[in-house]
C-alpha cells in the first residue's frame, strides 16, 4: 500500500483525543476545589451552569477577559508553568473587582501546537489557585491542541471571568469630587504588565538570574505572580464607601488611575512617594528607562489603587492594615488643567 492511500487518523495529523481526555481527568480535582454553592454539575457538559437565584436583589453582570502578554514567554522559557496561572486569573478578577464586582466564575483557554500534560496541568493547578484564592469558580475551559500552530514547548493562555454587582453599589466614579485622596496599594512586581520591556532588558544585561534583589533572586522577583485584591478588597468595602478604584495594567500609573476619574477632573501623584521597589530600580537602571516611560509602562510597585473622600483616609488606612494590605497616599484629585490629565511630579 503506497504512503498516499495508509488510512490516517487524528493523531496521526498531531491531534492526541486520549492526551486531552488524560488531561480531564488530572485536573478534574483541582477544578472541584473551586467550586461554589452556586454551580450547578460539573466538567464535561457543552456550558456550564451557575444559579444566581436569592444571593443578589438586582444583579448587574460584570465581565473581564486577558491574558498575561509576554510574562508567558518567560514562563515557557525559564520551564515555570505553576504560577502564570494565577497572573491569568488576576488579571481578569483584579479588573471586574474595580467596579466592586464579586468573580462568581472564571473559564480559560490553553492553546498549544502539542499537549504536554503535566505541564498543562502544572498551569491550570495555577489557575486554579488563582480562583481558590479569589474566591470564584473555575467553571469551564477550552485545550485546543493546534499542530503547526505553536512551536514545540509553547502554549498561549486567555482567562474569562464573570463577576457580579448589586446594581446600587456599582462603583462607577461618578462621585469623586476635587482633593479625593489617592491610596497606592503595593503590588508584589511587575504583575503582568510590561514584560516586553522586561525580556529586552533582561536579555540584555546577559539574563542575570541570580542577581539579588534585597534578599530576592532578580528572576523569582520577575516571575512573583501578580497579586490578587478580591477577598481583601470586597471586605473592605463592606466597611467603607470607596467612590473609585484602579487596577495598574498596561498603560501603568499615568494611563490608569484617570480612567475612573470624571471628565473635568484631574489627577496629581507625588513622585516622591513612588519609591521604586528593587526589581524596579533594576529595570529602570539596567535599561535606562525614563522615569515617565517608567510610569506608563509598568505599575511601579503601586498595583490597584483607592480613591478616597479625605475625612475617610484615617479610617480606610485602619482598615487596609487590618486587612494585610502595605499602602500609602501618593496623591489627589485635582481639577483639569490643560489636556494632560495626569500629572506626576
Amino acid at each position: 500500500m503506497s504512503q498516499e492511500n495508509t488510512p490516517l487518523s487524528y493523531r496521526d495529523a498531531g491531534v492526541d483525543i486520549d492526551a486531552g481526555n488524560t488531561l480531564v481527568e488530572r485536573i478534574k480535582p483541582l477544578v472541584k476545589k473551586t467550586f461554589r454553592p452556586e454551580v450547578m454539575g460539573g466538567l464535561g457538559g457543552f456550558g456550564a451552569l451557575f444559579n444566581l437565584s436569592g444571593r443578589y436583589r438586582e444583579p448587574v453582570l460584570v465581565s473581564g477577559t486577558d491574558g498575561v502578554g509576554t510574562k508567558l514567554k518567560l514562563a515557557q522559557q525559564l520551564n515555570r508553568h505553576d504560577t502564570i496561572g494565577i497572573d491569568l486569573v488576576a488579571m481578569c478578577v483584579n479588573d471586574v473587582l474595580v467596579q466592586g464586582a464579586e468573580p462568581l466564575f472564571f473559564l480559560d483557554y490553553f492553546a498549544t501546537g502539542k499537549l504536554d500534560i503535566d505541564t498543562a496541568v502544572s498551569v491550570v493547578g495555577g489557575i486554579a489557585k488563582g480562583c481558590e484564592m479569589s474566591g470564584c469558580a473555575l467553571i469551564g475551559g477550552e485545550t485546543a491542541e493546534m499542530p503547526d500552530m505553536y512551536p514545540p514547548g509553547e502554549y498561549d493562555l486567555a482567562g474569562f471571568t464573570v463577576a457580579a454587582v448589586e446594581k446600587s453599589d456599582i462603583i462607577d466614579g461618578s462621585q469623586v469630587r476635587k482633593g479625593d485622596i489617592l491610596i497606592g496599594i503595593d503590588s508584589s512586581g511587575p504583575h503582568s504588565n510590561g514584560y516586553s520591556l522586561v525580556r529586552k532588558i533582561y536579555d540584555r544585561a546577559g539574563k542575570p538570574a541570580d542577581l539579588d534583589m534585597a534578599g530576592v533572586k532578580l528572576i523569582d522577583a520577575l516571575m512573583a505572580p501578580t497579586t490578587l485584591y478580591v477577598k481583601p478588597i470586597l471586605a473592605l468595602l463592606k466597611q467603607h464607601k470607596i467612590p473609585a478604584m484602579a487596577h495598574i495594567t498596561g498603560g501603568g500609573l499615568s494611563e490608569n488611575i484617570i480612567r475612573v476619574i470624571p471628565e473635568g477632573l484631574g489627577l496629581h501623584v507625588e513622585a516622591s512617594s513612588i519609591v521604586l521597589p528593587p526589581v524596579f530600580d533594576w529595570l529602570q537602571r539596567e535599561g535606562q528607562v525614563a522615569l515617565p516611560e517608567m510610569w506608563r509602562t509598568f505599575n511601579c510597585g503601586i498595583g490597584f489603587v483607592l480613591v478616597v473622600n479625605p475625612s475617610q483616609v484615617a479610617a480606610v488606612s485602619y482598615s487596609l492594615n487590618e486587612l494585610g494590605l502595605s499602602h500609602k497616599t501618593i496623591g489627589q484629585v485635582i481639577a483639569q488643567t490643560g489636556d494632560e490629565r495626569t500629572h506626576i511630579a
